[in-house]
């Protein structure tokens, strides 16, 4: 066992898994599977249950492509962000408006991020859960609008990524930087060392 795959296709989580050495290779949705509707919401659903289901359902959704693939047995990685307001989740926006009334609503305000991790490998499988806060200076509607312009807000939980010029506006981090990222790197060794890695 000397690399994992990684259900997913941010090349954020490629990142962060090389920054801690862990060799891997993409396993991403063949073109028949609707990978976006396994993110849909469900009403009255909290953000904590919403995040722990989809990367449950995306961890499946990954057994069964490597199943179907005939490609060689390794431990499976995948992980689902969200950004929440309260009970609100703000997921990814459809467009530049809701990506604006999203930024909109962080302005000045303090919100959670959670990322949940997910590891399967030998018929078993487990799940870790990071959450973090994150408080955003007012923001004006001219750097709203820049924000929006740059494209960056697209695919993004939440409309921003830490990572990015959305940066200048964070006032204060309380928990997990790599999970704000979208792959939370302490739960990810922890999961890795139940399987026997060494890191």
């Amino acid at each position: 066992m000397d690399f994992v795959y990684l259900a997913s296709q941010s090349p954020r989580r490629r990142q962060l898994l090389d920054q801690i050495g862990v060799r891997h290779a993409l396993l991403l949705p063949e073109p028949h599977e609707d990978a976006e509707a396994l993110e849909a919401t469900r009403r009255g659903e909290s953000p904590r249950a919403y995040v722990l289901r989809v990367t449950a359902a995306k961890l499946q959704a990954a057994c069964a492509r490597l199943a179907r693939s005939g490609r060689p047995a390794a431990p499976i990685l995948c992980a689902d962000t969200t950004v929440a307001l309260g009970r609100e989740i703000l997921g990814k926006p459809a467009d530049a408006a809701q990506a604006a009334r999203m930024l909109a609503q962080l302005s000045g305000r303090e919100h959670r991020v959670l990322t949940a991790v997910a590891l399967a490998w030998g018929g078993h499988s487990a799940l870790l859960l990071s959450q973090s806060r994150v408080r955003f200076a007012e923001l004006s509607a001219a750097q709203i609008d820049a924000y929006v312009a740059s494209g960056e807000p697209m695919g993004k939980a939440g409309a921003y990524a830490i990572q990015s010029q959305a940066a200048a506006w964070v006032q204060r981090i309380q928990g997990s930087y790599s999970g704000i990222m979208g792959l939370p790197l302490y739960e990810t060794a922890q999961l890795l060392r139940g399987i026997g890695w060494a890191l």
